[in-house]
């Protein structure tokens, strides 16, 4: 992209390119193809490459564990993936970094304000240089919107990309919002909900 910005919305033309390889690929090309995909700059959904029949058949194999890590990165966040990291492959560099930049926009869709504290321990970062560069990475890449608060210690979000979400958690979304509950991030994205087409 010539702006330079790796924002959500080409996110989509960029995993498209990932599902039609998918489509033809079998086994331990299908393991490259997930591995090249987590480390995307440009790609934050993945459930319809999780749903791929060639991913799917990684089940029951001894690539099982690239499925399941697939699902981390489709669902989960740093903590879910170091709670179960001895059953899954290593972190590559720039997967940790997308892992990060995922557990990121969770939490900017849970809450408007977080403190620096939660994000230094959600996110396993020790410096507040490297907290502070990972938010403004996210901001100029368009994956949230906000403002750091340094004074306070604080990440003010006004705005966060949506990600994909379980069938079995649709039914608690839409009860949050029928009870006025703070979703206004969730909705403003239009990846929020995923055509299955």
């Amino acid at each position: 992209m010539s702006s330079g910005k790796v924002g959500h919305a080409s996110g989509g033309n960029h995993l498209e390119q990932f599902l039609l390889l998918a489509k033809s690929t079998r086994g331990a090309a299908v393991v490259a193809l997930i591995q090249q995909a987590l480390e995307s700059p440009a790609i934050f959904v993945y459930g319809d490459l999780l749903e791929m029949s060639s991913v799917v058949e990684l089940q029951g194999t001894e690539n099982e564990k690239y499925f399941n890590l697939l699902q981390f990165f489709t669902y989960g966040t740093l903590a879910d993936y170091k709670k179960n990291q001895s059953q899954l492959p290593p972190l590559t560099p720039l997967q940790l970094i997308k892992l990060k930049q995922l557990t990121l926009i969770s939490l900017a869709g849970q809450s408007k304000t977080i403190s620096y504290g939660v994000l230094l321990t959600e996110l396993d970062i020790s410096s507040l240089r490297e907290l502070e560069d990972l938010i403004i990475e996210a901001i100029y890449g368009d994956i949230i919107r906000g403002k750091l608060d340094q004074k306070n210690s604080l990440l003010e979000v006004e705005f966060a990309i949506g990600r994909d979400i379980r069938e079995n958690e649709v039914g608690g979304l839409v009860s949050s919002c029928s009870n006025g509950e703070n979703t206004n991030t969730l909705f403003e994205s239009e990846e929020f909900f995923r055509s299955d087409g």
